[in-house]
């Protein structure tokens, strides 16, 4: 019993580095070194995907409930997926002028009112709206560069799809087509720190496979809501 509450502790204290993931994360942004930045970003979402299938396993909410595990794992996330990247996003020479101040007040408002939302998980445990992964969708921004306009509708779109009625899988949770969904995120995660350790200076081939594991992470929710399953 004793192991087991040292375990659950131990998996608290495993989602606090997140915090200083994050600083450290902030440190490189404000100096504009991108890679350095991300290359912290994806650690954190390494550790984001770790702690949950540990809390779960060693039943953080009754062997350690003085420490409450999800506030902890909002506060790190709403850094790491949401504030970090968007200062990145008007900070970078990616949306100039006022395309730059809409894209962060929308993103950084938006985000917060669904981190507060307790209707964010179905009950399948996928996300009920776009999850706020503002982090994975500038990190594509950053690697494909495409133009600005571009990059404000595609903000605009998924921050109304935060509050509309549409499901967005969770890699770990949800467990229709996991076998399939797994495999991608871990592919996006090695195509993400590859590409900041490179200066997201890609190739064609690396800059469309981070296209397409992106668009499988974004459709498969609502593929799966028009698709019914087989039971």
């Amino acid at each position: 019993m004793k192991r087991v509450r040292q375990a659950a502790l131990g998996v608290h204290l495993l989602t606090a580095t997140g915090a200083v993931f994050a600083m450290l994360a902030m440190l490189a942004a404000v100096q504009e070194d991108w890679r350095t930045m991300f290359l912290w970003l994806v650690v954190a979402f390494v550790v984001d995907g770790v702690d949950g299938p540990l809390a779960r396993k060693y039943v953080v909410t009754r062997n350690a409930p003085e420490f409450d595990g999800v506030l902890m794992d909002l506060i790190i996330d709403y850094l790491t997926y949401v504030f970090i990247p968007a200062f990145a996003l008007f900070t970078s020479d990616l949306l100039p002028g006022w395309t730059g101040w809409v894209a962060i007040l929308v993103i950084t408002y938006t985000s917060v009112v669904y981190f507060a939302d307790t209707r964010m998980k179905t009950s399948d445990n996928s996300f009920s709206g776009f999850p706020g992964c503002w982090n994975m969708a500038i990190i594509v921004f950053f690697a494909v560069a495409p133009s600005p306009s571009v990059i404000l509708a595609i903000v605009v779109v998924l921050a109304a799809l935060m509050f509309l009625n549409v499901k967005f899988v969770h890699p770990v949770r949800t467990r229709r087509w996991r076998g399939l969904t797994l495999p991608v995120a871990l592919i996006w995660i090695a195509l993400a720190a590859f590409a900041a350790w490179h200066d997201f200076r890609l190739s064609d081939m690396t800059q469309a496979a981070l296209i397409l594991t992106s668009l499988y992470l974004l459709l498969a929710g609502p593929v799966q809501q028009i698709l019914p399953e087989r039971r």
